[in-house]
């Protein structure tokens, strides 16, 4: 039995998840049955092309080719989340997101899409990306979830609305091509989610856009973005992804470790997102452990985890 997982970030937190890797490699008695890591998401920024959340920085070619051999090297997909749905024509040719797929064209890597301009374009151009259907797209329709299924698709990132329901889960047609969110932050059936994956993917784009005309040491103002994008107030205003693990386990579309194992798995469900990208690292922390990790090995697993981290220079502890 295999059950995948689907991590966050490969570049904020690239040393992060090779400690874990490492522990998964080095301690697999601490892991749950069948635990794989079958992917790695994000996105290196600056990526006008990037959604789902702001992603600002700077990385450069070394550390695109360095983060990328290493985890393909491990037999491990990324997974580009160029989910902004505000894309438009003049961004397909954006220079560093190209050159990002053409680094990682090789069969072995894929996207993540919600914008049908920049999936055509991605897989006119790069024919080896694995093409996955985002949650950002809101399919809250189980016939057209079906519908979406039956495409070309790698897999098929389900809204996290069906969490739980399992009258609309017991009857889609492809499960083995379904990625479930499993601990989405979100209000359940929250009306600005679509708004918010739009305001997010102008950010992006407005991130881009002053990297390219101001100098280094000029800040980018996300109050000024704010104030230009009033129309979206109630999405800027949103503080549901600094959530906790201990906050979201009562959210109706909370999805325990027990029931993957016990439900999800036996139905037919092998492929299992973990949100993340913008978590601190103990919050995080805890959802892998929380996740991945066997009840009674949690503490061993902890202090491991951790004293790995300090070791690579990923946490600072005095003492």
């Amino acid at each position: 039995m295999s059950v995948k997982f689907h991590l966050p970030d490969f570049s904020r937190l690239s040393k992060f998840n090779m400690v874990f890797l490492a522990m998964l490699e080095n301690s697999p008695e601490f892991f749950r049955e069948g635990v794989e890591i079958a992917s790695f998401y994000g996105v290196f920024p600056p990526a006008v092309w990037n959604g789902g959340r702001v992603m600002p920085g700077n990385c450069d070619k070394q550390f695109v080719r360095g983060v990328l051999k290493y985890f393909n090297d491990k037999g491990i997909s990324l997974r580009f989340t160029f989910t902004n749905p505000m894309i438009e024509e003049k961004h397909l040719s954006d220079p560093f997101c190209n050159m990002i797929l053409s680094y990682a064209n090789n069969g072995m890597n894929g996207c993540i899409v919600a914008s049908d301009l920049l999936e055509d374009y991605i897989r006119k151009n790069y024919p080896k990306m694995k093409i996955t259907s985002s949650t950002c797209k809101r399919i809250t329709d189980p016939e057209k979830l079906n519908n979406e299924l039956d495409k070309e698709y790698h897999l098929v990132v389900l809204d996290y609305d069906f969490n739980n329901r399992f009258d609309v889960l017991e009857k889609i047609e492809n499960k083995d091509r379904c990625e479930i969110l499993v601990n989405p932050c979100c209000v359940p059936a929250c009306k600005n989610r679509s708004d918010h994956y739009k305001v997010i993917g102008l950010e992006q784009i407005a991130i881009n856009e002053h990297m390219k005309k101001n100098p280094a040491n000029v800040p980018y103002d996300p109050d000024r973005f704010a104030k230009q994008h009033s129309e979206y107030k109630a999405a800027l205003e949103c503080t549901c992804e600094h959530r906790t693990i201990f906050e979201i386990k009562d959210l109706p579309t909370h999805i325990s470790p027990e029931d993957i194992w016990n439900k999800y798995v036996p139905m037919g469900f092998t492929n299992f997102k973990i949100e993340g990208r913008t978590f601190d690292l103990f919050n995080l922390m805890e959802h892998y452990l929380y996740y991945m990790i066997k009840p009674e090995c949690r503490d061993n697993a902890r202090l491991v985890f951790l004293r790995n981290l300090r070791r690579n220079g990923v946490i600072m502890v005095n003492g």
